[in-house]
């Protein structure tokens, strides 16, 4: 346990052990905290430091604040707990880049492609956050039913990342039917 072998000194490489650490669970964040507020304040000035050297923005107050909130913001992972993970069903109409078909929304069920061509956008990392930089089209590689349901296969043209998509409802059953005996490459 990182604690033990810092209560000689507050050597970096302890330090940053000690971050790693504390980032790997809130019971060890808690329990590093705890020990952190007992420390004299020179181990408090050294993590502040090497967390500045790393590039966390701590504020000159940041020596009165409790270990727990101090640990958090060394770790530095605001811009990381920005971003999106769970899916967000967005519904809009577009314009199909391969086939140039209008595509209305689709309703309850989310239509996140075009009905005739069954091609897509590579618009989302996560579904709905509209963080891809690739904008690429997404071609059917492939269909199968799950559970009563058809699932289709993508594949991007320019990145080539693959990822799945549930058929809409107003799907046409033979256009799925003839993507799912695509040969799979």
């Amino acid at each position: 346990m990182v604690v033990r072998a810092m209560h000689t000194d507050p050597d970096p490489d302890a330090l940053r052990a000690l971050l790693q650490e504390s980032g790997d669970s809130r019971k060890a964040l808690k329990r590093h905290a705890q020990w952190l507020d007992a420390e004299p304040d020179g181990t408090k000035l050294a993590l502040i430091q090497m967390a500045r050297k790393q590039g966390a923005d701590l504020p000159d107050q940041a020596e009165s604040w409790p270990g727990k909130k101090l640990i958090r913001r060394a770790l530095d992972r605001q811009a990381q707990a920005q971003v999106r993970r769970n899916p967000r069903h967005l519904d809009q109409a577009f314009d199909c880049l391969h086939c140039g078909a209008a595509v209305a929304a689709g309703g309850r069920p989310v239509r996140d492609h075009c009905p005739a061509c069954l091609r897509s956008q590579h618009v989302d990392v996560v579904p709905g956050d509209r963080a891809s930089q690739c904008q690429g089209i997404l071609d059917p590689i492939g269909a199968q039913q799950r559970g009563g349901a058809w699932v289709i296969r993508y594949q991007c043209r320019d990145c080539g990342h693959l990822q799945n998509n549930k058929a809409h409802p107003q799907d046409d059953p033979a256009l799925l039917a003839k993507v799912s005996a695509l040969p799979t490459s």
